[in-house]
Formats: C-alpha cells, sequence, structure tokens
C-alpha cells in the first residue's frame, strides 16, 4: 500500500495509540492486526538519518536586535562578531502582525518549531497560561517519521521557570503525535527522575515517601495526553544517574538558569549524540522585574553559552563538519524609552515583532547578510529542507539565503 495512504489508515483507527502499543503488543506475544502490521512495519522502515545535525538556539525571553545583532551596542559580541561571519544573517526577521497573534515566548516557539501561526489558548483556561497544544507537527516529529531517529536523539532543553513548555514536545496531529515526539531535557524532568528512585531506594521516612509519591502523582497528571506514561528511555535513565552522581540530589550545586540549560546541552551533546537539539533560553525575561541591567545580563549569558555549545561541538570529531547551528529569539521587546518597566513584549509594538535569524554550517553560505524582510514562520521548512525532511503542514516559503 502507498505511503500516502496511511493517515487515512491512521486516523480511522486511532493510530496514536496503536503505533505506542505495538511494540508492547508484540512482546505480549498478542497478533497484530493488518493495520498495526502495517504502522510497525512503517515504523522499522525509515531510513537512517545522515544529517546535518541542528543545534536550534533559542535567544529566548525575548531579545531585541540593538542588544544582539547590532555591533554598537550588542551585548552578544561570539554571536555578533563572530558566529555571525560564519553563516548566513537574517537582520529583519519579523513575526507577523496578524490579529490575535502575541508576541511572547510559547507562541515565538511554535511559531518556530511548526513554521505555522496560530492563535494559542492555555488548555486549562489559566490567566497568562502558556500551556499550549500545537495542531500541526513541529520539525522534531517530522524529523523522527522521516527518518529512523529514536526520540533520545531529539531534544529540547527547557528551562526551571517555564513548566508550561515542558510539553512542547509533540503536537495533536493524527499521523504525527506522541509516538513521534522529542525527549526533554530540564530540571523538572530530573525531579521526576529523582522522586521515581528516591521512593524506589526506601531510604525516606514514610511521611517522606508520602509527600514523593502525591508530587509524583501530579507531576504526571499533568499531561492528560500521555496519561502518566512519559517515562524516560533507558538512554535518559543513565543520563540522569550521571547527572545524579555528579551534582547530587539537593538542587544546590548544579547550575541555574540559562547556564542550567548549557550544561544540560553539552552533556547531550556528549552523551546522547542528538541529531536536533533545542535550547530554550529564557532568563532575558527577569526583566520584567524593572531592571534593564537582568535583560542585558540574560543577554551576554546566553552568548557565553552559545559559545560554549560551539566550542563543544567543534571540539568533537563527529559533529565538527555535520551541525548547522540557528539561533533566533522566540519574540522581540518594546523600544519606548519612557516605559516605566522596560523592554516589555505583550503590547504589540513594531519592535516586539522584529527579531532575527542567524544559520551557520555546512551548507549555509558564510559571510552573507539579508537586509529582506523574511517571516519567523520560514524557518521550519527551511530546516526540512538543509535536513532532508518535508515540512508539509508548514509555511513553504524558504529562507533561500541559507540554502548553498
Amino acid at each position: 500500500m502507498p505511503t500516502d495512504q496511511f493517515p487515512v489508515i491512521m486516523a480511522r483507527r486511532k493510530f496514536l495509540k496503536s503505533v505506542l502499543a505495538g511494540s508492547s503488543l508484540l512482546a505480549a506475544g498478542r497478533t497484530l492486526s493488518a493495520t498495526e502490521s502495517l504502522v510497525v512495519q512503517a515504523r522499522e522502515s525509515r531510513p537512517a538519518f545522515h544529517g546535518p545535525n541542528v543545534i536550534l538556539i533559542r535567544f529566548g525571553g525575548g531579545a531585541r536586535r540593538q542588544e544582539t545583532i547590532h555591533p554598537q551596542s550588542t551585548y552578544s559580541p561570539f554571536l555578533c562578531r563572530e558566529l555571525a561571519r560564519r553563516g548566513t544573517l537574517f537582520k529583519n526577521m519579523e513575526i507577523a502582525s496578524i490579529e490575535g497573534l502575541n508576541t511572547s515566548h510559547g507562541e515565538g516557539t511554535l511559531n518556530i518549531v511548526t513554521g505555522r501561526y496560530d492563535k494559542y489558548k492555555d488548555v486549562q483556561g489559566k490567566f497568562l497560561g502558556a500551556r499550549f497544544e500545537p495542531k500541526v507537527p513541529t520539525i522534531f516529529e517530522y524529523l523522527r517519521k522521516s527518518f529512523d531517529v529514536p526520540p533520545h536523539q531529539t531534544l529540547i532543553v527547557n528551562g526551571e521557570d517555564r513548566p508550561d513548555e515542558e510539553f512542547y514536545s509533540f503536537s495533536n496531529h493524527f499521523a504525527y503525535g506522541i509516538n513521534y515526539r522529542s525527549n526533554m531535557l530540564s530540571l523538572y524532568r530530573f525531579k521526576a527522575w529523582l522522586m521515581r528512585h528516591q521512593i524506589a531506594e526506601g531510604r525516606l521516612s514514610g511521611k517522606e515517601i508520602e509527600q514523593r509519591k502525591k508530587d509524583l502523582a501530579k507531576w504526571e497528571q499533568v499531561d492528560y495526553r500521555t496519561q502518566g506514561d512519559d517515562r524516560p528511555g533507558p538512554e535518559l535513565e543513565v543520563f540522569w544517574q550521571r547527572w545524579r552522581d555528579y551534582y547530587g540530589d539537593s538542587g544546590m550545586v548544579n547550575p541555574r538558569g540559562d547556564r542550567l540549560l548549557t550544561e544540560l546541552a553539552i552533556r547531550a551533546i556528549r552523551e546522547l549524540r542528538p541529531r536536533l537539539l533545542m535550547v530554550n533560553y529564557q532568563d532575558c525575561d527577569y526583566v520584567h522585574w524593572g531592571n534593564l541591567s537582568h535583560y542585558t545580563r540574560a543577554i551576554s549569558i546566553m552568548d557565553e553559552g552559545l559559545k560554549q555549545i560551539v566550542q563543544t561541538v567543534e571540539a568533537d570529531e563527529e559533529y565538527r563538519h555535520h551541525t548547522i547551528f540557528v539561533v533566533v529569539p522566540d519574540c522581540g521587546r518594546d523600544s519606548n524609552p519612557y516605559a516605566d518597566v522596560p523592554c516589555q513584549h505583550h503590547f504589540n509594538s513594531r519592535s516586539a515583532h522584529e527579531i532575527f535569524a542567524l544559520f551557520a554550517g555546512p551548507g549555509v553560505p558564510r559571510g552573507v547578510a539579508v537586509d529582506r524582510r523574511v517571516d519567523q514562520s520560514q524557518i521550519a521548512a527551511t530546516l526540512g529542507r538543509l535536513m532532508g525532511f518535508n515540512a508539509q503542514f508548514a509555511e513553504q516559503q524558504l529562507l533561500e539565503e541559507a540554502i548553498a
């Protein structure tokens, strides 16, 4: 049967659940139906992925062009003066001005990974909540459905202050979804892993065990789509055990904020060997406390982290000439110098829509600066072209200058 008929079969037979159960059904000795057999065969027949790898850096928490890519006012010297020379810089990228579209962190992140704009609402209707569920596939789903790439090699490194973004690892699209999800690395995920191990080890008091069980049950019920069954695979079990062996249980020893994300990303590159890695930096958002230095210092920390990740790749023989970097903010920020709290992004100002994107690596032209207006939604399809998958539900206009 042609593979383009699979989506029809998937919808008719609730494919999202059947694929997840496929391997366990075989292990239990149950005979698969014809449809389930086709599904398993389709999964097993995916070709190997030969690259290039992509490391997607969300210069997040909202970062303006003025403090990032403008040479005279940058707080990102590595990004602006070194990495930009090695690739193609889109200096005039924007987030489209669409009624009801917010220039914020969760929305911007999903614009990047889905290649589509949408009007998102928090799934629980919380005020200022950002628990969004995309309706079209993410770049992680496209990659894993197109190639034989395991979930631990498609990773999102997420910040501890954005628990809503823990659930951006897959869409609700009937032909993609949970079976092609990425894995998440974050302090929240480590804490959940640690609670399970502390309970199993039996070294806690009765009250401590009961509290851990309550905390764990609450965590596991947060995402109704996984029904509490979102355990890390064996590769992540080993990753978190090494993290625990090094940093301990307290959470007071390991780095925090965006430095934590840098450490997780570097360890992931060395231990998990991701083919697609997204690092969701976020500390710029502390400017909401009213101090501009929180914003500019956070940009410097992101830049330092970017440099460390690039150096890690350059020191690795398998990654050095086989990895593309993409750096893009989730949103911009307001440029009104008279605002009581500087650098807001919620009020739909022009500069909140103004961002940039940098592509650098094999197959990307070097030393190119693009002045024409381009759009944040073009990133997903461009990554698809560079990595070899078809982001069919994304906006199809490519960032042509980034493709040699």
